[in-house]
């Protein structure tokens, strides 16, 4: 259990006042609102529904509750990336907004210190939250853990899973229209556009791994675009020429000579000192920046580095 779920939380105290603000309701003739339509992935919830709309709900599928306010910046970063997740999970669980500012019990029932909170809700029980701005990856990888731990105990998910099938094939997640004109645009050539659409989605979300990843690969192709066929042999015959260096490990990394471009600028690092050594230094990261973190070239070349820097 993390930190923001250490001490019980007795969620019977807003039902408690959602059935009072439905019979004052009742009795001055004001209808209270309704629940969400039961399709609706992105729900916003008060004091006065969130029975309805978290406990309740929560008895057939995972409800995730995002505490947030309009002035938290973080907030903002987080909340499209929930939002995006919750539309692809294809209503195997539900995203419930709550403005802590609006709805101050709620935040103080689950003993919030700092925003972003996220806490799922299961069985009409809290089961784990975590706080703050994670990678998006790692936040699919915390909601697909829920997901399969709770499957066989909440009837809404295998219902909603079997309704995403077509055919017996799942339902591809709808793609982010920000990706798809930066793809667009690199796949006609135009990187410029390519890069300019990628940073504007990290200018927004800068934890957004997928965004990194593409943008380091696009700037890696607009270098190597033009390259000089004989950048190799130009670096092997000017060894302290760090421009030539720089030129010649793309080339390498282009060619799939991986090991010999990290080799490479880590001894520039090693032979240089000042600005010359953090221009090194910093292209070999963005070279890593085209693998995965756990590729073994990646994980050795970062010791390497790390021995040539200390």
């Amino acid at each position: 259990m993390s930190a923001a779920l250490s001490r019980a939380v007795d969620l019977s105290a807003l039902k408690a006042r959602a059935d009072a603000a439905r019979q004052a309701g009742t009795a001055s003739g004001t209808p209270s609102a309704p629940p969400s339509a039961p399709g609706s992935h992105v729900i916003e919830v008060t004091e006065a529904t969130f029975q309805a709309e978290v406990v309740d709900r929560s008895l057939q599928v995972p409800v995730v509750v995002d505490l947030w306010a309009e002035w938290c910046g973080p907030c903002k970063q987080l909340t499209p990336v929930l939002e995006r997740l919750a539309a692809a999970g294809g209503g195997t669980w539900v995203l419930a907004m709550v403005d802590v500012d609006a709805n101050p019990r709620i935040a103080q029932l689950f003993g919030v210190q700092a925003i972003p909170t996220v806490v799922a809700i299961a069985g009409g029980q809290p089961v784990d939250a975590f706080s703050g701005v994670q990678p998006e990856a790692q936040i699919r990888q915390w909601i697909d853990t829920l997901i399969t731990a709770l499957r066989d105990k909440l009837p809404g998910i295998k219902a909603a899973e079997a309704a995403e099938a077509t055919n017996g094939v799942e339902a591809e997640p709808p793609a982010d229209p920000r990706f798809t004109a930066a793809e667009e645009a690199f796949e006609r050539g135009d990187l410029d556009a390519a890069q300019a659409a990628y940073q504007q989605i990290l200018d927004a979300e800068p934890a957004n791994d997928e965004a990194k990843l593409a943008l380091a690969q696009v700037r890696f192709a607009a270098r190597t675009q033009a390259a000089d066929p004989s950048a190799i042999a130009k670096a092997d015959a000017a060894p302290g020429d760090l421009d030539a260096q720089l030129a010649a490990a793309d080339v390498e990394v282009a060619h799939q000579r991986v090991d010999d471009a990290f080799r490479r600028l880590i001894s520039a690092i090693r032979s240089s000192a000042g600005e010359d050594r953090e221009r090194a230094r910093a292209h070999l990261v963005e070279l890593f920046n085209l693998f995965p973190p756990d590729d073994p070239r990646v994980v050795t070349a970062r010791r390497n580095l790390a021995s040539a820097l200390f």
